[in-house]
């Protein structure tokens, strides 16, 4: 039975409201490991995303009160998935294990209990996946079903009802740490490393204070991010309907040829309107994917840094 030193990773982006509560949650786990001899040492990692609001004095106070706790302070706002990147890539050099979990307490610190006893066991990286979805709205909850579904048929591999709370091992960060990616979907990148997996199942609650940070339109974003990432499907798709709408042209010359011929031509502005509108609009979606997969490659091939630390506090 393996042990070792635990660091709970939280991205943060003006969680004042919410911060001291969840500080006080993770340490109290940490704690309760440590007594019981689950875990050798544990620490919390709180990463400041370039928060407009008091996060950072906060989480100074927090570190500056008990060693349990560090900050990361990123000097500008590089995003959710590089924040937490940030965070788990400084927690390695100082850590046997990492669990990433949100500062907003929907996600349940209990499970991380579980999650430790399963990396005791063998376990490199284990999944905190959502029992159901009753603390979604419906609109909530249909989207993200839909989100789900939608990178299942473009191909990308992720773990349904799974967010970014997860416990990693050694072996697994340093593996994920070495991938170059500068478009990170770590859900995506986490499933591709190969790892022994487990999975625990917990109840998600509302958000303790705050506003989400993912709205439907970074929510979509999101979707577009790991899709194209993680798969040329849309690729494929955009060669099928160009096959299709090359048979579909081919029809429609014959069609208009035997009307010539037979001498039934009349005007069809609405039909040749519709066309001019679906072929138009099909090679501007097309046009559109492939732009995606090409500002993909600007960003890998210039490499700037994914985040830039402006300072830390407590991090051994």
């Amino acid at each position: 039975m393996r042990k070792g030193v635990l660091k709970i990773v939280v991205p943060c982006y003006n969680e004042e409201e919410v911060l001291k509560e969840t500080n006080k949650r993770l340490l109290e786990v940490i704690t309760a490991m440590e007594q019981s001899g689950a875990i050798v040492s544990g620490g919390v990692v709180y990463v400041d995303d370039g928060s407009r609001d008091a996060t950072w004095t906060i989480i100074d106070e927090l570190s500056k009160a008990d060693s349990h706790v560090a900050g990361i302070k990123l000097a500008h706002n590089a995003g959710h998935q590089n924040a937490l990147f940030a965070g788990l890539t400084l927690a390695s050099e100082c850590c046997d294990m990492a669990v990433s979990i949100d500062a907003d307490l929907q996600d349940d610190t209990n499970a991380i209990f579980e999650m430790v006893d399963k990396y005791n066991e063998g376990v490199e990286v284990v999944y905190g996946v959502r029992r159901e979805r009753t603390t979604d709205t419906w609109f909530k909850r249909n989207t993200a079903l839909g989100f789900y579904k939608m990178m299942s048929v473009m191909g990308t591999d992720v773990k349904f009802n799974h967010a970014d709370f997860r416990l990693m091992g050694s072996a697994a960060l340093k593996a994920l740490i070495a991938m170059p990616e500068r478009n990170l979907f770590l859900r995506g990148m986490v499933r591709t490393l190969g790892f022994k997996e487990a999975d625990v199942y917990y109840d998600r609650s509302e958000r303790f204070a705050g506003e989400s940070k993912y709205p439907l339109t970074k929510m979509l974003n999101f979707a577009v991010d790991g899709i194209t990432s993680f798969s040329v499907k849309p690729l494929r798709l955009i060669f099928s309907f160009g096959i299709f709408f090359i048979f579909m042209a081919v029809l429609a010359i014959g069609y208009a040829l035997y009307s010539h011929f037979v001498g039934q031509t009349i005007p069809g502005w609405t039909s040749l309107l519709v066309s001019l509108w679906l072929i138009g609009g099909s090679i501007l979606l097309a046009l559109g994917v492939v732009g995606e997969y090409v500002g993909k490659i600007y960003k890998e091939v210039k490499r700037r840094p994914l985040y830039v630390i402006e300072k830390t506090e407590n991090l051994i």
